[in-house]
Formats: C-alpha cells, structure tokens, sequence
C-alpha cells in the first residue's frame, strides 16, 4: 500500500469512525445512566435525517432544516423516556429492554407506512461534495466536516458533563440515583435531559450519515446502529471518551479491513464486529471500561 491509498483511506477511516462515535455518544449516556441499551436509538438516527429530508423539500435552508431536525429528534428522545421508559424506571431491566425493542419496531414500522419502504435520495448542498487536492489525495468536504463537527460536540459534551450543574447532575445520577433523589434532585428531569441530548447527537449523525451516503431509507438505522452499539461496547459502555475512541477504532477497523483484504470487500460489516470480538476477548468492558461495572461511567 503507497503513501497515497494510505493517507487517503486515513482520512476515510477518520470520517467514518466520527460518525459512528456521535450515534454511540447516545447509547453510552442512556446506558451510564439508566444500565438500559436503548435499542430505539438507531432509529432516531432515521428519524433525524427522514426530517432534515423533508424540511429540505419543503423549501427550507439547510442549517435550518438541520436544527429543526435535531430539536424534534432531541424532544422525541425526551417524549420516548416518559412514555416507554419512565413506567419501567424500577421494573426488572429486561422489561425495559423489550419496551426498547419495541419502540425500534415502533418508529421503523411507522416510516415505513408512511413514507414508503424505498430508498430517497438525500440532496444536500453542494458544498459537500467538494473535492479539496492534496497532491494525489483527493478529499470531499464532507470528509472533513464530519469529524470536525464530531470533535466539536464531543468538547462540548465534556464541558456540559465538567463544567455545570446540569453535567454534575447528571454524573450523579449515574452513580447512585436513589440518594440523587434523597438530595433533593429530580432524577426524571435528569434522565430527560440525557435522552435529549443522545437524541440530539443520534438526529446529527444521521444527518452526516446522508450527507455522506445520500440515501435514506427507513431500516437505514439498523446496521449503522449495530456498529454504533458496537462502537460503544468497544470503547466501554457508558464511559463518553470510550465511545469516541471505540468509534474511530471501529472506522479504522472497517475501512483498512477491506484496503488489507480487498477479496473480501463483501464482508465488510463482519470486519468491524471481528475487530469487536478480539478486544473484548482481551478486556471484555472494553477499552476505556471501568471493570466495577455498578460505579459510574461519566
């Protein structure tokens, strides 16, 4: 492999690893905080690009159809918890596993009776699919806007959970919510508010989704969201940092998978997953993950 297939299939793998790490950003939150894998997650991912599709066709600028898309995702998330979850919230943890698949099948039935089962094609603003040359190396910029944006809300995120009352809150919730409540906080809002913003994040990677590949479709989710899941699982369930870290391993592993092998470029999912096997087999909570798994995450 030259210098050129190799720095270009970098930059691939850097693209792809971001947007696996901002949809694994929401599993690990929901699960630091509740020990629930939200399985209706991946779904929210569609639901963010279906309506940034739709504001598109009716007319309206990109950003804002954008920002509409992620404040509907970030409220949906917010409506999921109180009316699937909440009821469960001292229920024994497979009822609310169940409530989770439920709801996936739920949204994913939903697009599809509504908005057909065929793949749309997603139109998003030239600028995206500008080739930047670097030599020999040629980049779009969506390929370098992806993780920049994802190293963006990743800071951001950090600040959130570090630097405020909300992010104190939240890592106290994690760690003990029984006494949280007993302290005078209102864990439910808390818990609220985790939802929104790993809706919020899933509606963004959604959206890069397309941007990169634009097709969208209403099981568009279910693999992606596998390899998010996966992702997160990697890094150490529940751990922020983890999640971004096993994101851009999962990318890296995907994409040099088939540069290393490319007679079987058809099993490029199973690189990913086989990547996963290896390293939980090593340390099975993950890179980043805390072997007292009832200590909190965050």
């Amino acid at each position: 492999m030259d210098s050129t297939t190799l720095l270009q299939q970098l930059v691939n793998a850097v693209s792809l690893g971001s947007m696996y790490a901002l949809i694994a950003i929401g599993y690990t939150m929901v699960y630091g905080i509740l020990r629930l894998i939200n399985f209706a997650h991946a779904d929210i991912m569609m639901v963010g690009a279906f309506l940034c599709f739709f504001c598109l066709q009716l007319g309206l600028p990109f950003w804002l159809a954008c920002v509409l898309a992620v404040v509907f995702c970030a409220f949906l998330g917010i409506a999921i918890d109180r009316i699937a979850y909440r009821p469960l919230r001292f229920a024994p943890r497979i009822s609310m596993l169940i409530t989770a698949i439920g709801v996936s099948f739920l949204l994913e039935n939903s697009f599809n009776v509504f908005f057909g089962s065929g793949a749309q094609s997603f139109s998003a603003p030239a600028i995206f699919t500008h080739i930047f040359y670097f030599g020999d190396v040629h980049i779009s910029f969506s390929t370098i806007f992806v993780p920049i944006l994802a190293l963006f809300l990743f800071a951001a995120l950090l600040l959130l959970l570090y630097k405020t009352k909300q992010g104190i809150a939240i890592r106290a919730v994690a760690f003990d919510v029984r006494a949280v409540a007993l302290m005078g906080i209102d864990p439910n809002k808390i818990i609220a508010l985790v939802f929104a913003i790993g809706s919020a994040l899933g509606a963004v990677g959604g959206i890069c989704y397309a941007i990169s590949y634009p097709t969208i479709e209403p099981l568009m989710g279910v693999m992606v969201g596998l390899k998010a899941f996966a992702a997160a699982v990697l890094g150490g369930i529940g751990s922020i940092a983890g999640a971004m870290l096993g994101g851009l391993l999962l990318g890296f592993s995907e994409v040099f998978g088939i540069v290393l092998f490319p007679s079987l470029s058809g099993y490029q999912d199973a690189f990913a997953f086989l990547f996963l096997i290896v390293v939980l087999l090593v340390r099975p909570v993950g890179i980043l993950g805390d072997i007292r798994l009832e200590q909190s995450r965050f």
